[in-house]
Formats: structure tokens, C-alpha cells, sequence
């Protein structure tokens, strides 16, 4: 017998290269893409590279669940004898986010395996009910959802399923409703949208909403509420109490409209509390009595008002308005007048505090979400799709998180101002 030495270098030539993930997948990725290219295989699309892609995955990742299930790998001796076994497979089509899909899912002859990937009867992936609901989030109605599905992916959804989806928000919006809030905020918004249902006839209902900055200087809706008629102080005080009956004990500040008995409904809930008149809702009501060739020059006299570093400076900044536009716009004056004591309180606060209620109009900004995607469906047939409609619109506000840190940003040197203003009283909110 020879002996045979083999140095360690001659054992390192001849090792394998062991390839990167991330080569690997590019080498796995250009195989497949230049063998579909090569045979006329499209990409996308009926039949397409990523459908065949798709099948063999969730076939394969099913296969794994039945070897878990039973025990052993397909074809192995170990199963003989085991009491249960694979019994071929039943096909059925599923809807992915590149299409419908035929799959073969395996059974056994016991009839107990339980697929979790793609469970019994389901006919949808989970990602298929995302886009859904983010379409519906975005104001398309079901028609143009099942449009945009039969268009894109050629799947054929129908208006009733697309119902069943958007339903599912339904229990979380509930408990999204009903959560505890926190002891208390620096400023809460208070606004109304009107919605159009169907009930016998097509009247206009109020959507109620509240929008908090917390003391952390970050936005959260408190919650949504279907009126029964015109907007009221009498139903805000409903839901005010509501809002303070889920932990609010104490709100610095509320900006609202003009509407007339709102500032003693939130006396009467939070007796602390400053009424604030929106200056957005003061200037766009003063719009609607002037001529449209004024509106620019309008605003411009009245910033002074707004801006004005104190009250009596602010009612001088009036009084010239009154001058300048009173004998032909009489009807702005009388608003202004009427708005005076809900509007004046924020100038007696810090700059940074005015700047932002003045600047910055929160509500507005959700509102005209809102707005987009009630108007795209015209009426609703009752009030639990109208607020279904309102709630996926408002949880789509901000998808990356960008507003979310801009506003703690913009609001750090007004919660200072807060802070000093209402002493001891933010204090509480703190987590």
C-alpha cells in the first residue's frame, strides 16, 4: 500500500468557491429570466413567469406543511404502516397579487390536514385583501376596484366579495372607537364632513370628527360619529362627553367654528378649556360674502387681525378692516364681531402657540381626505358604510410616517409654550 501525502494547498484548489447569497440569487434569478425570455415566456401576465413562480412556491410550501403534518418526506419507506398518509391532491384557484393562481393542494386520507398557508375554502391571499382595502382607502368605489383588479391582474372580483373585504374593518374600527385616550391634550380640533345616505330618501348626515396633538406633539384622531341631522353644539356635546367618558379629563385648548352654543358645550365638559375659533373657518366663511375678484385682497386686510401681537392691537387691525371693507362687505364685519370672543383668547399665548393654531389647520388637512373619497362614492346606503368609508380613509393618512415626524417637530416649541401657559396640567399626559 502507497502512502499518499497531499499538502494543504492542493486541498484548497480543489474546494468548490462557495458563492454569496446575493450572487446566488442573481445567478437563480438571470437563469430564469433568460430561459422564460428564450422560450417567449412573458413576465407578467396570464400564464407569466411570476404566476408559475407563484404556483411552484405556495405548492411547494403546502407540500412542506403535509410532511410536517404526517411526518415524513413524500416517497419514504417511514410511512408505511404510519395509520395516514398523502392522497393526492385537489386544485383550486386563488387570487395572488400577480393574478389568479392554480395550485394543487395535497391531501391526506384521514382528512385532517389543515393547510395554513392556504387555508380550506380560501380563495384570496392576504395580500389581495391589503390592496383592496388600500384602493378603497384611496376613494375607488367596488366598481373601479373590481376594474382596476380585472384590468391590471385579469382577475374577476366581484362587488358583493369587495364588500366582504372592506368588511372585515368593521370589528377593528369598533374597537379603534371605544380605546382609552389619553388624560389629557394640548389642543383637540373638532370639525364635521356631511355624507349623503340613502334612507328612503338621500338626505345629508354630519360625520363628526376630533383630532388631538398629544403632548408628545403628534397627531391622533379620537375617534368618528354619525349624526343624526344638521351639525349641533347639542350632539357635540354628546360626543365631547364620550370623548372625556374614555379618559380625557382635561383639554387646554379646543379649536372649533363658529358654531353658535359649541363654546358652552365645552364648558360644560372640560371647564378649563379655551375655545378657540378656527381662523381657517373664519376666513373662508368671510370668502362666502365676498366677491371671488376680492377674495386676495380681502385676506391680505385681514391677516393684521390674526397676526396681531395683542387684543387691543388686533381690534385697532379691525377696526381699519371695518373702514377699509365695512360699507361693502357688512357682512364679514357682523362675522368677525359674532367670532370675536371664541377668536381672541390664542393671542394672549405665546407666538409659537398662535402660529401654529393660525398656520397650521389640522383638521382641514384630514377633512379633505375625508372628503376625496366620499365624494367618489356620491351616497351611502346606510350610516355604518359611511363610516366605514371615513375610517379606512383616515387610516391611510400618512402611510411612511413622514407627517408624523414633521409635526413632532413643528410642535416642540409650542408644547414648551403649552407647557409654561397651562402649568401643572400637561404634566398629567405625560406616559
Amino acid at each position: 500500500m502507497t502512502d499518499v501525502s497531499v499538502s494543504a494547498e492542493a486541498v484548497e484548489a480543489v474546494q468548490p468557491v462557495e458563492l454569496q447569497p446575493d450572487a446566488l440569487d442573481d445567478q437563480l434569478i438571470g437563469q430564469l429570466v433568460d430561459r422564460a425570455r428564450a422560450s417567449g415566456l412573458q413576465l407578467t401576465g396570464a400564464g407569466g413567469l411570476l404566476q408559475q413562480l407563484t404556483k411552484k412556491l405556495l405548492e411547494s410550501a403546502l407540500e412542506g406543511e403535509m410532511t410536517d403534518h404526517l411526518g415524513y418526506e413524500k416517497h419514504d419507506p417511514a410511512g408505511a404502516g404510519s395509520g395516514n398518509s398523502r392522497n393526492g391532491v385537489r386544485s383550486k384557484t386563488v387570487l395572488t397579487e400577480v393574478g389568479p393562481v392554480q395550485i394543487d393542494v395535497p391531501r391526506d386520507r384521514e382528512g385532517s390536514f389543515e393547510p395554513q398557508l392556504v387555508r380550506k375554502r380560501q380563495r384570496r391571499l392576504a395580500g389581495v385583501d391589503e390592496m383592496v382595502l388600500s384602493l378603497s382607502a384611496r376613494g375607488l368605489t367596488r366598481g373601479e376596484i373590481s376594474a382596476h383588479l380585472a384590468e391590471v391582474y385579469g382577475a374577476d372580483v366581484s362587488r358583493q366579495t369587495i364588500s366582504t373585504i372592506t368588511d372585515q374593518v368593521i370589528e377593528g374600527m369598533s374597537e379603534w372607537q371605544n380605546r382609552p385616550l389619553d388624560p389629557v391634550y394640548p389642543v383637540v380640533f373638532i370639525d364635521c364632513v356631511h355624507v349623503k345616505l340613502r334612507d328612503g330618501q338621500v338626505a345629508n348626515r354630519p360625520i363628526y370628527v376630533a383630532l388631538a396633538v398629544t403632548v408628545e406633539g403628534t397627531r391622533e384622531i379620537l375617534g368618528l360619529w354619525a349624526g343624526d341631522g344638521g351639525e349641533g353644539a347639542k350632539y357635540w356635546l354628546h360626543v365631547l362627553t364620550e370623548i372625556k367618558n374614555r379618559g380625557v379629563a382635561d383639554v387646554c385648548m379646543v379649536v372649533c367654528d363658529g358654531l353658535k352654543g359649541l363654546p358652552d358645550a365645552i364648558e360644560a365638559v372640560w371647564p378649563q378649556a379655551v375655545t378657540q375659533t378656527c381662523v381657517v373657518h373664519l376666513i373662508r366663511a368671510s370668502f362666502r360674502y365676498a366677491a371671488r375678484q376680492d377674495w386676495d385682497k380681502v385676506a391680505k386686510a385681514l391677516k393684521p387681525v390674526y397676526t396681531a401681537p395683542t387684543e387691543e392691537a388686533a381690534l385697532e387691525r379691525f377696526v381699519e378692516f371695518t373702514e377699509a371693507w365695512g360699507r361693502k362687505y357688512p357682512a364679514i364685519v357682523r362675522l368677525w364681531e359674532n367670532a370675536w370672543a371664541e377668536f381672541v383668547p390664542f393671542l394672549s399665548f405665546d407666538v409659537e402657540v398662535r402660529r401654529v393654531i393660525c398656520t397650521t389647520n389640522a383638521i382641514e388637512s384630514v377633512n379633505a381626505r375625508i372628503r376625496k373619497a366620499v365624494r367618489s362614492r356620491g351616497h351611502f346606503p346606510n350610516e355604518q358604510a359611511a363610516l366605514k368609508c371615513v375610517y379606512m380613509a383616515i387610516m391611510s393618512l400618512d402611510p411612511t410616517g413622514a407627517g408624523r415626524k414633521r409635526w413632532m417637530t413643528r410642535w416642540k416649541a409650542a408644547l414648551n409654550a403649552f407647557e409654561i401657559a397651562f402649568d401643572g396640567r400637561l404634566s398629567a399626559g405625560r406616559r
